[in-house]
């Protein structure tokens, strides 16, 4: 690895929840990431509530993705948390992992 931002394969700093399981918007997520060459899709688990796309971008993900979910699906939900996940080895700083949580309205 010669490259500073180049992590292992299962590096994430957020998740995504689709909440419950969508294609469309599954789709639309996928799309905008593979637009961008900062973030990539480290695994994506199906659950029987919904599913989870690990992220390797947190910025993009509570700013732009977030953002982008509330402009096309106006009825849904965003829900934006941050949990700690331990501290920087060498600036000692805290490191945090958000979830955003994208919940349908099941009256559709």
């Amino acid at each position: 690895m010669n490259k500073n931002n180049e992590k292992h394969a299962e590096y994430y700093e957020a998740i995504l929840q689709i909440r419950p399981a969508n294609n469309e918007v599954l789709g639309f997520v996928l799309d905008l990431i593979e637009n961008r060459n900062d973030v990539k899709v480290s695994k994506i688990n199906e659950l029987k509530t919904g599913c989870d796309v690990y992220i390797t971008n947190q910025k993009f993900a509570r700013g732009t993705l977030a953002a982008q979910l509330k402009r096309k699906y106006k009825d849904a939900e965003v829900t934006i948390t941050k949990s700690l996940y331990g501290r920087h080895k060498m600036t000692s700083r805290l490191v945090y992992r958000a979830t955003v949580l994208f919940r349908l309205n099941s009256n559709k």
